[in-house]
């Protein structure tokens, strides 16, 4: 998905990316929803920056995720970040029960004694939405589901986790959404998707107002247009021959892996100065100028221009311009 950004950049580099260092080295993670896609990729990318890193789902060996998707596992992803350089912890939780959650960050403090990065990124709601469909004649259980999902997972995640990250000065919480506040000032039908896209842009602000005296920064965060594993297979393609899409859509050419946003997350938590976006709005592409990574090709994926234009002429530009 394309989106605006309302952040300014300010040139500022830390050169982020596979060649990082441990700059995370003693913090500690939890990314609510790290099956796959952005979640997996975010546990990875700040375990390489040598975070421990919990990684929660309902996904486990031998079941199926709600969307069908046998294929990926909470275990896999922890595996992953330990092999990147930190530590991965998987633990099965429904971000919909709350003992769930508060044994969790019971568990985490146990462990660790601290909680410096949480992470809400659960959502698994898109084969729910009804495009072209009316609020009324939308399914209301799908509706619901899809509010529970995007929206309810994330301030359950929160009201237990917070606690243990205010401690200490420095946490950082990232809600992951779709688009930027910008953006999202239009409409994002249908109904129901327009609100669980939108709350979670609210929740930072609200967490942001809560929590800054406590020297906790709260940002809401979107990608692009993004190659999650789904959305490969939809294309019928692999990572290895992804252009090979923009057959089907000419749009693809602007796409980014997940470590993109990955990558963003990453540089956040070691920006000792991140405190000075509390509450905002950002996105991964306005991210990579300010702090200068790229993705895993070594482009720098701008979709919110490219689209901008797309829609203001009508008609589609060169994309090697916008990556």
């Amino acid at each position: 998905m394309t989106s605006q950004d309302n952040t300014k950049v300010t040139g500022r580099s830390t050169g982020m990316g596979e060649g990082q260092g441990k700059t995370l080295a003693g913090k500690v993670a939890l990314i609510a929803g790290a099956t796959r896609g952005a979640g997996r990729a975010m546990a990875i990318e700040l375990g390489r920056a040598g975070a421990t890193v919990y990684v929660t789902g309902r996904t486990t060996h031998g079941s199926a995720s709600e969307t069908g998707r046998p294929t990926e596992t909470i275990e896999q992803t922890a595996e992953l970040v330990t092999a990147a350089g930190g530590e991965g912890i998987a633990v099965v939780v429904d971000h919909l029960q709350p003992e769930q959650v508060r044994a969790l960050t019971e568990r985490i403090d146990k462990e660790q004694g601290r909680l410096d990065v949480l992470v809400n990124a659960v959502w698994g709601g898109d084969g729910l939405v009804e495009h072209g469909k009316k609020m009324w004649e939308c399914d209301m259980d799908k509706g619901l589901r899809m509010l529970q999902l995007g929206v309810e997972t994330h301030f359950v995640t929160s009201r237990y986790a917070l606690p243990l990250m205010i401690r200490r000065p420095g946490g950082l919480v990232v809600e992951m959404t779709d688009g930027t506040e910008e953006f999202n000032r239009r409409y994002r039908e249908p109904f129901y998707y327009d609100l669980a896209k939108y709350a979670p842009i609210r929740m930072a602000k609200a967490l942001a107002a809560e929590t800054a005296e406590y020297g906790c920064t709260a940002v809401s965060l979107t990608p692009g247009f993004m190659r999650t594993e789904a959305v490969l297979e939809m294309f019928g393609v692999r990572e290895e021959n992804w252009r090979e899409g923009c057959k089907v859509d000419p749009t693809f050419a602007v796409s980014e892996t997940p470590a993109y946003v990955a990558r963003a997350v990453t540089a956040l938590a070691s920006d000792p100065d991140v405190a000075r976006l509390n509450g905002r709005s950002v996105s991964a592409g306005a991210l990579a100028k300010e702090y200068g990574f790229t993705d895993v090709d070594g482009s720098s994926p701008d979709p919110a221009r490219y689209f901008e234009e797309l829609m203001t002429t009508g008609k589609a530009p060169d994309p090697a311009a916008y990556r």
